[in-house]
């Protein structure tokens, strides 16, 4: 059993007499701490600073709406839930200490959920996912925008527009605004590719999207997803200590996840298309929020959808579960074209996530104060970084103007400016801040090892670490005890007090994803490893949809350099349904792949079908089980090269 060390913010001589608050009393047994005087204070301050009282956003918030599921609930085929609004009961009434005030206003605004009327023919469907699903009515049919992450919140979503005000009308044309998951995975809840093809659906999307995509999700993936389990607190409870909001909506949902390919590639702005009797002017965005976007303005209902460019939020220019790092200047760019070019026509913007902005005034203003904010942290960053300031320090010392600051819509709910300004710098100068010191560090355990023995040992580094604590100093007393911990990851004293360190900065934690970020490094430390968000045994029809080619990049990329260093090979992949050959050739510890015929000098010819292809990534079909011509020895060999990732590393501690 676990030795758990109590930490308290009672000042040192009640601590040194043995006295212990309930809350002291609960750690040694196990529980997750209460928040401590330094958070309790610090969060008072947030409320005392902000106008929480103001209501203009929930108002807005409940515009139009038409109807509710107050049990909103959806499951998986096997009835397990995938999306439980219900869990979010919780937040209701003045925030708990253990949440930053301003948070809890914005999970309170994020909990509303339905379906709503944005304007003439122009719906919502909001809370049935992270994103929103929107719905505009065509002459003869609908046009849907973005459908979720997966399969089973869309077909929930499209089921209550339904049976509201659908009726019997079909699906004609799809818009993907953009290449993240949430805003296409769920493609096959509302529409099968089959009745796409059938019904000759249009599926409109932006120039690069399948590329930005698949590789995202494909090559990156493990990686990815272990971190997102961190950064949207998915092995957190939905209460006031652990998960409340990921700032941009709830949270991701669990399902099934697709994707189709576009009929209609968006390349530039001022791109029009007529789609069922409804105009469309598209702005074209990529490099912003996502590496492919677009934006749209309905001339007909003087309605811009600012997809994910704008939103009720400071937003990532680099997102913590890792992805490209964005172009802030492009980002403000982009945000400014379109203020020039619709800002003064449209009466309502409406987004990918949140709520809508109606009024003329309130829509320029928006704008404006969007576009700004991430041209000041842009132009900023590069001033200070110019005058040789380094990411931290740059981080530290770089706040908004009171006129960016102020408006909630702006607040670092999900991204922050603190590590959009370590993303603008990486943009420019990469991870290198020019220091020598940083140029060929030591590896974090060994460097955490000579750290404690400098400090004086492990009982004298948890000591003082405890008086940091206690003085409510978490930020330095995280550092400290990562050190002590990457030194001797079994330390169980320097465990606890390191994960009652990281719920305090969870608990006063603004955005979203540190709050989750922290708490989750917290139970980690407390519980071990929770595996990854991203399951792609959930998504077979977006591997469906991947390049052949795509799956030998992300073989690539899993293939043990040293070990296939020591021999090369050369594989034939005869897809024998597709009438395509890949040659697949390993030299110098590197897989290189071309579509070409049959190499007659290969070591091995595979004869396969697509379907199988994903059958074995999917590990439900042995290579033995293969037809194969030549050495099957060394097919086995190959497959040998291909490390399985880990999705469960270690994150917390070595």
């Amino acid at each position: 059993m676990k030795r758990h060390i109590h930490s308290t913010t009672l000042l040192a001589t009640i601590i040194a007499l043995g006295l212990q608050t309930p809350a002291a009393r609960a750690q040694e047994h196990g529980e997750t701490p209460q928040a401590s005087a330094a958070t309790r204070t610090a969060n008072t301050h947030v409320a005392e600073r902000l106008p929480l009282a103001d209501r203009g956003d929930f108002d807005a918030a409940e515009r139009g709406l038409i109807a509710r599921d107050p049990a909103l609930v959806i499951k998986d085929s096997d009835g397990q839930p995938i999306w439980d609004m219900t869990a979010y009961d919780f937040i209701e009434g003045d925030a708990p200490a253990t949440v930053n005030p301003s948070l809890w206003r914005q999970a309170k605004l994020n909990d509303l959920h339905g379906l709503y009327k944005v304007t003439d023919r122009v719906y919502q469907l909001r809370g049935y996912d992270l994103s929103n699903m929107s719905l505009i009515e065509g002459d003869s049919g609908w046009i849907v925008v973005d459908p979720l992450t997966t399969a089973e919140t869309a077909a929930a979503a499209w089921q209550m527009a339904k049976a509201h005000i659908i009726g019997d009308k079909p699906i004609v044309a799809v818009i993907f605004t953009h290449s993240h998951i949430d805003h296409f995975g769920g493609i096959e809840g509302v529409l099968s590719p089959e009745q796409a093809r059938r019904d000759n659906v249009r599926i409109i999307a932006p120039k690069g999207f399948m590329q930005e995509s698949t590789s995202e999700n494909l090559l990156a993936g493990p990686a990815m997803g272990r971190r997102a389990t961190y950064m949207f607190g998915g092995a957190l409870a939905r209460d006031a200590r652990g998960h409340v909001d990921s700032g941009l909506g709830k949270a991701p949902s669990k399902g099934h996840f697709s994707i189709l390919a576009p009929t209609d590639t968006i390349d530039h702005t001022g791109q029009t298309l007529t789609v069922d009797g409804v105009d469309f002017d598209f702005q074209y965005t990529p490099e912003s929020e996502a590496p492919a976007e677009l934006t749209f303005y309905l001339p007909q209902f003087k309605a811009f959808c600012g997809a994910e460019i704008v939103s009720h939020t400071l937003h990532n220019v680099y997102t913590l579960r890792g992805a490209k790092v964005r172009d802030a200047l492009k980002w403000s760019d982009y945000i400014d074209e379109a203020l020039q070019r619709y800002g003064q026509r449209a009466e309502v913007v409406f987004n990918s996530h949140h709520w809508p902005v109606w009024g003329h005034d309130e829509i320029v203003d928006y704008l404006k104060v969007q576009r700004d904010t991430y041209k000041y942290i842009h132009d900023q960053t590069l001033r200070l970084a110019n005058a040789g300031y380094t990411p931290r320090e740059i981080a530290e010392q770089l706040t908004l103007p009171e006129s960016l600051a102020k408006p909630f819509h702006n607040r670092g709910y999900y991204g922050t400016v603190s590590h959009d300004a370590k993303a603008v710098y990486q943009w420019y100068f990469g991870w290198f801040d020019g220091n020598p010191a940083h140029l060929n560090p030591l590896p974090p355990s060994e460097s955490a090892r000579k750290y404690v023995e400098f400090m004086g040992g492990t009982d004298a580094v948890v000591a003082k670490a405890r008086q940091s604590f206690n003085a409510g100093d978490y930020r330095w007393t995280a550092e400290v005890l990562n050190h002590v911990v990457f030194a001797e990851p079994n330390n169980d004293a320097a465990r606890q007090l390191l994960a009652n360190t990281y719920d305090q900065l969870g608990y006063q934690a603004e955005s979203g994803p540190w709050r989750d970020i922290y708490l989750t490094g917290a139970k980690e430390l407390r519980d071990g490893a929770m595996g990854t968000s991203l399951d792609m045994s959930r998504g077979i029809g977006l591997l469906r949809q991947v390049p052949i080619a795509r799956f030998f990049d992300a073989m690539a990329a899993r293939l043990n350099g040293p070990e296939a260093a020591k021999g090369d090979l050369t594989i034939n992949f005869d897809f024998t349904d597709l009438g395509q050959n890949h040659v697949l050739a390993i030299e110098n510890g590197v897989l290189h792949h071309w579509q070409r015929p049959i190499a007659d000098d290969a070591n091995a010819t595979v004869h396969l079908t697509h379907p199988a292809l994903l059958a074995l990534i999917g590990g439900k079909l042995s290579p033995k089980q293969l037809k194969v011509d030549g050495d099957r020895a060394s097919l086995g060999r190959f497959f040998s090269l291909l490390q399985v990732p880990d999705r469960d590393f270690a994150i917390v501690t070595p």
